[in-house]
């Protein structure tokens, strides 16, 4: 019987949607699996294997959309620049682009699709990856979203940046393409230099 089970989670990719699944394997090994705790349903017919270990936060998102990007006060947490632990992931996608509903407590932000892809890098999970904004991108959204986020955040966003080694010139040049907060930017910059 083990190998039997060995055999059918070897045909299934470490994360997969329901449909995907059946079409595979059939639906009752689906639920054998999942009542033998060798697959782990996530949320809404996303499942991952009980062996494909990471955040099933991050997975969940990333198998809902593909252009998910982390973004704001997660990113910022993710590259070690505020002390806070964010309660929701906050995720981007292209304005205009459809926001799935999801298991993990997410804030959704759209962002204009002709800036959507400066500074974004991507993030190796379990399933594949996830988009992340770099360091500089993160600190010019928390600049620009400043007035729902807080002065504060942005500030020691940047502090810490500039501790660790951050230039400001290319801080400077990625905020080129946000022409409103490029003056914010430079007056943080002159304060803290």
């Amino acid at each position: 019987m083990a190998s039997n089970t060995e055999s059918v989670l070897a045909s299934l990719p470490d994360v997969f949607h329901y449909t995907e699944a059946v079409r595979r394997i059939g639906e009752r090994p689906l639920r054998l699996l999942v009542a033998s705790g060798a697959v782990v349903p996530l949320s809404g017919g996303v499942y991952r294997k009980d062996e494909a270990l990471g955040d099933d936060d991050l997975i969940e998102i990333a198998a809902r959309s593909a252009r998910a990007t982390l973004c704001l006060r997660t990113a910022l947490e993710h590259h070690d620049l505020i002390d806070d632990i964010p309660t929701v992931i906050d995720v981007a996608v292209p304005r205009g682009s459809w926001t799935p509903a999801t298991q993990a407590r997410v804030q959704w932000h759209h962002f204009d699709a002709r800036t959507f892809e400066i500074g974004r890098e991507t993030l190796q999970i379990p399933s594949g990856k996830i988009g992340l904004y770099s360091a500089e991108r993160s600190i010019i959204d928390a600049f620009r979203f400043r007035h729902r986020e807080g002065t504060e955040m942005a500030t020691e966003a940047l502090k810490t940046w500039l501790r660790h080694g951050g230039q400001p010139s290319t801080l400077l040049a990625t905020a080129k393409a946000f022409p409103r907060t490029i003056a914010a930017v430079r007056s943080a910059l002159e304060v803290l230099l």
